[in-house]
């Protein structure tokens, strides 16, 4: 397969991040920056995120677990819902949800409802995980505050929530990152 990533254009991201758009000698910016721009922040928060996890004691936890250990949320959910919700096979789900058992994040339990199913429930271990991430997301936040100027991060911030509608806040990621 060909790549489809155009070196010249992520290099023009990069090289043009200090020139803001409309300044003096510089239109607008092309449309294809702003996706670019958006994953390159989203990928900084989250490189960023994962680096403090392991240095907190949670060095094996990858990005899909986090989507995954949200899946499953604090009252447990069936392999069928954490496929659903991560826009993924009940059996992709339950290679996931088997990773992070093998980790300690996830156990799997007898559902009290319903003795045919078994429910996949956080650990305290996972759960350590989804408080340290909630902290930590706390301190980026607060460094682009400090890079960016708190108002202009509520500003970015606003302006995004009108931008991106509701039903775009999904676990799904996957679905159309293709894996």
């Amino acid at each position: 397969m060909d790549n489809v990533v155009d070196e010249k254009k992520v290099n023009q991201v990069v090289d043009s991040r200090n020139v803001p758009p409309g300044a003096a000698g510089r239109p607008d910016a092309p449309g294809y920056e702003l996706p670019l721009l958006l994953l390159a922040g989203f990928r900084s928060l989250i490189d960023r995120l994962h680096a403090e996890l392991a240095r907190q004691g949670h060095p094996d936890i990858r990005p899909a677990h986090g989507f995954a250990l949200q899946a499953i949320g604090l009252p447990g959910s069936t392999a069928s819902e954490i496929g659903r919700r991560l826009g993924v096979s009940k059996q992709a789900a339950g290679k996931t949800v088997d990773r992070l058992i093998a980790l300690g994040y996830a156990e799997r339990a007898d559902d009290p409802g319903d003795a045919r199913r078994k429910l996949v429930r956080l650990t305290p271990h996972g759960l350590d995980a989804l408080a340290r991430s909630a902290a930590i997301f706390d301190d980026l936040r607060a460094s682009w505050a400090d890079t960016l100027g708190r108002d202009r991060l509520r500003e970015l911030e606003a302006s995004l929530r009108t931008a991106v509608p509701p039903e775009a806040f999904r676990l799904d990621a996957s679905s159309w990152l293709g894996s």
